[in-house]
């Protein structure tokens, strides 16, 4: 499918096609982007009409990818007509649109009508537009926050995949020693666990503490759109993580925090995953200076079935469910979550898991 105006013409790319990709591919390797089709849902490309390749663009669900233009283009309108043509089909689908680019490119998308969210120089920044945005996520806490006038105001976040005895133990550590604690869960379907069932069963092992309250964590908390990573050559896997992280860090300073007039910020420590290391790294760095404490939690140890001492931790509770091994790992779970995988709905998932290739 193509389109014409009276300088350039627009073309909608077969990302099935291994010809076109391939073409689209060698265009972006010379601008520094690493194309790859699994990771978009559209791509678009621009020509002059002499059909020489100006630039391209692409989309995954509701964050723009791949917008790039030759050098000898950019002082044209190829860039603005580009990201319109994608903008359009998106705002037919969307009330919320992401991009993540390079800080030296925010001005172009603010021109564009984009409003950056926060940036982590010198790698990343993440602007949005539409008719939902952050002011929309800080009305939603707005309507959610507790009004107290004595005690300190705390904050975690979870993801749960699935509810352990480790989640437990640290969200009722952190509600006995906080006034009101703020649980923020990811809200991203990535999960082998579905957000609705995690969330409803971190509601019903928690129902014991009235102080805690529980949030989405919307876009704007440990979220795919905080965390980019596909536009980066040549970047350090570690500098990657840590530029991900402060972007995190900083939204939450930004726009959460004075919402919710949070004090501190608990975590549990970290053993064996990097990206959430460099993730508690970057809270160290940036809470203190800004006033919020941060509450680093030795994570929960139990024994196995087999008498050996383990950190709970929700991986070796999908790995146990891989296989096929679970009935070893009961007592790292609460009833919540023990009753939830007897069940039909919880079958379905074990079966995935099982099923599955790769992480879970």
């Amino acid at each position: 499918m193509s389109f014409e105006n009276a300088e350039f013409r627009e073309e909608t790319l077969d990302i099935e096609n291994p010809y076109d990709v391939k073409f689209v591919s060698e265009f972006l390797a010379k601008l520094d982007f690493d194309y790859d089709p699994r990771l978009v849902d559209y791509t678009m490309v621009l020509y002059t009409l002499n059909n020489e390749i100006i630039g391209t663009g692409s989309y995954q669900n509701h964050i723009l990818k791949y917008v790039a233009v030759a050098k000898k283009y950019r002082a044209t309108a190829a860039f603005s007509q580009i990201v319109t043509h994608l903008m359009d089909r998106l705002l037919q689908k969307h009330k919320h649109i992401f991009v993540y680019t390079l800080p030296r490119n925010t001005q172009v998308f603010e021109g564009l009508g984009f409003t950056e969210i926060a940036t982590a120089p010198p790698l990343f920044s993440v602007l949005e537009f539409g008719y939902e945005n952050i002011k929309t996520y800080q009305d939603y806490l707005r309507s959610k926050k507790m009004d107290v006038s004595t005690g300190p105001v705390s904050a975690l976040v979870v993801n749960c995949n699935p509810f352990t005895n480790g989640h437990k133990y640290l969200i009722e550590k952190a509600a006995m020693e906080s006034r009101v604690l703020y649980l923020f869960v990811v809200e991203e379907d990535k999960s082998s666990f579905p957000f609705s069932v995690r969330w409803n069963l971190i509601e019903e092992g928690t129902k014991h503490l009235p102080n805690v309250v529980m949030l989405r964590g919307g876009h704007y908390v440990v979220s795919g759109i905080i965390f980019p990573s596909y536009f980066i050559k040549d970047q350090p896997q570690s500098q990657i993580s840590q530029k991900q992280a402060e972007l995190d860090i900083r939204t939450f300073i930004r726009y959460i925090t004075p919402v919710l007039g949070i004090e501190k910020r608990y975590v549990g420590t970290e053993n064996y995953c990097k990206t959430t290391a460099a993730y508690n790294d970057a809270m160290k760095t940036f809470l203190p200076p800004v006033g919020i404490e941060l509450i680093e939690v030795p994570r929960l140890q139990l024994s196995n079935a087999a008498d050996e001492e383990q950190i709970v931790s929700a991986s070796i509770i999908r790995q146990a469910i891989k296989n096929n091994e679970l009935d070893q790992y009961l007592q790292f779970l609460p009833e919540c979550t023990k009753s939830f995988l007897l069940s039909e709905e919880g079958m379905a998932v074990r079966r995935k898991i099982e099923e599955s290739e790769g992480r879970h």
